[in-house]
């Protein structure tokens, strides 16, 4: 039987949530005990749950190095994508970003669907000019999609991050992991969009980040996903 490791902390949605799915869910109510459950063989997956991301961020960095890469998948409309970074210090540069967009692609493929990604920026192409900080945003997206248009089918959607949904991309890449995370907020918190948890791409076990403001619903999906990932690991075995 798989097992499934959540953290507890003060939202105890995620608590309702583990008495919710039919498989097994170990409870663990602190970001040490939840970093042993990666190391734990009799454990399958992780979520994070509702404990806090700073001690387990800076555990996976320094054990894994700092390629590690998360992104949320998050249904809108019955339509499942990655957004990416929605770490607030993740994706700071074209060489970050182009590893990001590396990295969910593989994990796209391997779900069996074919990349198509959005990548977006600060404003439209003639907003440059408008400030240093739109430009640069702006020559970023340019020299990333420059980089990657060989690899994958991609485009540069500029901050027309709604042309992007309206065209099915399955991976959207922020400006940048403030702005991916404000994208997520946004969506999930705010409107309607449901999350699944942001897969952890980069390491070998299987951990998925979730916010410590998630419904019961929201970490029943996470559940969900971990599991589903766990049972696909173990059959590749």
């Amino acid at each position: 039987m798989l097992t499934i490791a959540a953290g507890v902390g003060e939202n105890r949605n995620i608590v309702e949530a583990a008495k919710s799915v039919k498989f097994n869910v170990k409870l663990v109510g602190s970001e040490e005990e939840l970093l042993k459950m990666l190391l734990n063989p009799e454990i399958d997956a992780v979520i994070r749950g509702s404990l806090s991301a700073s001690s387990i961020m800076n555990y996976l960095r320094k054990n894994y190095g700092s390629q590690i890469v998360r992104a949320s998948l998050i249904e809108n409309e019955g339509f499942k994508v990655l957004l990416a970074p929605v770490g607030i210090d993740e994706g700071r540069d074209v060489t970050e970003k182009v590893h990001i967009i590396d990295k969910c692609c593989e994990f796209l493929i391997k779900m069996g669907q074919t990349p198509q990604v959005a990548i977006l920026s600060g404003g439209r192409s003639q907003d440059i000019g408008r400030s240093p900080h739109i430009d640069q945003s702006i020559h970023e997206g340019e020299e990333v999609s420059t980089i990657i248009k060989n690899k994958y089918h991609a485009k540069h959607y500029y901050i027309l991050i709604e042309e992007a949904f309206k065209d099915k991309c399955n991976l959207i890449l922020a400006p940048d992991g403030i702005s991916g995370n404000l994208i997520f907020r946004s969506l999930v918190l705010v409107g309607s969009s449901k999350s699944y948890g942001a897969i952890t791409l980069g390491i070998d076990p299987i951990f998925i980040d979730t916010s410590r403001s998630q419904s019961r619903e929201g970490y029943i999906r996470a559940l969900k996903f971990a599991y589903h990932l766990a049972k696909l690991k173990k059959q590749e075995k």
